[in-house]
């Protein structure tokens, strides 16, 4: 809910005419509140998620994870965006070529699927370039970040290895992951996602 994003969306698809607050479920007036609300809700469904994770078959796994993740808090939860959304004067993927988006980054995770598990270099390469055409995709009106992060979490989990990109107290793991996403520097990601990658041993 950065200040810093732009939306085009004259009819208010999304937003209260008079607060300028998402629409939500649970008719939240509050930013402060909503805020609280919706990151509780979302810490809840995450937690789901790693007890009982899903395994990711495509891009529609995307969708199924934002689903999850945001079902209590808004209807569109898991749905595509229907407006165009732009950050510091940068355009995230254009709606009308969401398609052809999905089928390339389909492509992308069946690439990912057949590296060998014990090539950490590769995966990671194949995790960074998939997180990156992911975001410029950026393909919900909110919540991209934490849906792409736990996809790319349970597609490490295929390989049997641990990806947490958004661990507690480390401010230079999320400064990194944010320079990654924001610049498309696929190197960045690349490097990051090597350094946090571990054998999962449960």
């Amino acid at each position: 809910m950065s200040n810093s994003y732009k939306y085009i969306d004259p009819d208010y698809t999304y937003t209260d005419s008079n607060t300028g607050l998402l629409k939500n479920l649970q008719d939240i007036t509050d930013f402060d509140v909503l805020l609280f609300v919706e990151s509780g809700a979302v810490t809840k469904r995450l937690q789901e998620l790693y007890e009982h994770p899903v395994k990711i078959k495509g891009i529609d796994s995307l969708f199924q994870i934002h689903k999850h993740l945001f079902q209590d808090i808004y209807e569109w939860a898991g749905k595509k965006r229907t407006v165009e959304i732009s950050k510091d004067g940068k355009q995230f993927f254009p709606i009308s070529h969401f398609d052809n988006a999905l089928k390339y980054i389909d492509q992308l995770i069946t690439e990912f699927k057949k590296i060998p598990k014990n090539n950490k270099k590769l995966l990671a390469e194949k995790l960074a370039e998939i997180l990156d055409n992911v975001n410029y995709l950026h393909p919900f009106r909110d919540g991209n970040g934490r849906a792409q992060r736990e996809f790319l979490r349970l597609l490490a989990l295929d390989k049997n290895l641990m990806l947490n990109l958004n661990p507690p107290d480390n401010k230079s793991v999320y400064e990194r992951y944010m320079k990654g996403t924001i610049e498309s520097d696929v190197m960045t990601l690349t490097e990051l996602i090597l350094e946090l990658i571990n054998t999962n041993t449960k």
